[in-house]
């Protein structure tokens, strides 16, 4: 398979171009419209020069089987269509677009082209997470914090609280009834979030602070006198009298413990299968991410 990565920051090459490269079935072509970071990191991968693009133009050229796009959420909307409207399956970041109308369109044109469109919530394939799946869950709990970053709502909702908005969509063990936000702001930066989701018989709480003093992520899900926590994804606790840890192996890769590896293959796989999959469940992440950047403006205004 012919299989494009389009942007090469940290996240691409730390997390997804390992990946790639390890798939003999994939020969990997590189854009990025930085002409130093092009040449570094296809050295770094023995890439000749065939594979190696300045342009999406160029990139769409040699007849994508599936592309990847690391590049910053902005620009998302522009490469996104172009790739779904030269029929290439497409894997994006999270956020689809920072606007929800964009998101939509999206959604609908890869709906329409019948093709596959799938957004990188990798910590629904994360080990520590993924079993949490199977405990109880009449409660969750997930935290998300940092250290000094204070940010604009939405590029701090659309960029990195979504990943606990998605998380908790994927955890709650039925439809969700009510939604309840509370925020702090000031000067126009959003201090830390809350969103409480509920339903019949459980209770969600997602909490980002970004003045918490430590960067950390813990997840917890409890029921039926049991809990389960998931600390930095490394570290999975189980409490029921005496607590059992399980740790993350020495030897196991950043990517597979984050779900980062699994979602990858998941995704080529179904390419290779010629199996479509919908990004229709993420845009329902979107909507409610838009739904708590309506109420944090709102109780700032």
């Amino acid at each position: 398979m012919k299989v494009g990565c389009i942007g090469l920051g940290d996240i691409a090459q730390k997390a997804y171009l390992p990946v790639l490269g390890g798939r003999p079935d994939v020969e990997l072509h590189l854009q990025t419209r930085t002409p130093a970071t092009l040449t570094r990191v296809a050295d770094s991968l023995h890439l000749p020069a065939g594979q190696r693009h300045a342009d999406l133009d160029a990139l769409l050229a040699v007849g994508l089987d599936a592309a990847f796009v690391h590049a910053p959420t902005a620009v998302h909307p522009e490469i996104v269509t172009r790739l779904l409207e030269a029929g290439v399956p497409t894997y994006v970041d999270k956020p689809l677009a920072y606007e929800l109308a964009d998101s939509e369109r999206l959604v609908e044109l890869a709906e329409a082209r019948d093709i596959s469109l799938v957004v990188g919530f990798n910590r629904r394939y994360a080990p520590g997470y993924a079993q949490c799946a199977d405990h109880p869950r009449e409660l969750i709990l997930m935290q998300k914090n940092r250290i000094g970053l204070p940010e604009e709502p939405r590029s701090m909702i659309l960029d990195d609280f979504i990943h606990v908005v998605d998380t908790l969509r994927f955890l709650v063990p039925g439809p969700i009834d009510d939604v309840i936000v509370r925020a702090r702001t000031e000067n126009g930066l959003l201090h830390h979030v809350v969103l409480q989701l509920a339903g019949d018989g459980f209770t969600a709480l997602g909490v980002m602070n970004r003045l918490s003093g430590s960067a950390e992520e813990v997840l917890e899900v409890s029921g039926q006198d049991t809990k389960r926590q998931v600390v930095n994804l490394a570290e999975v606790i189980d409490h029921k009298g005496q607590p059992t840890v399980r740790r993350r192996g020495d030897w196991v890769p950043v990517a597979r413990q984050r779900g980062i590896e699994q979602t990858v293959h998941a995704f080529l796989d179904a390419v290779r299968a010629g199996k479509v999959l919908s990004a229709r469940d993420a845009l329902a992440t979107h909507e409610l991410c838009e739904r708590v950047v309506r109420a944090v403006r709102a109780r700032a205004a």
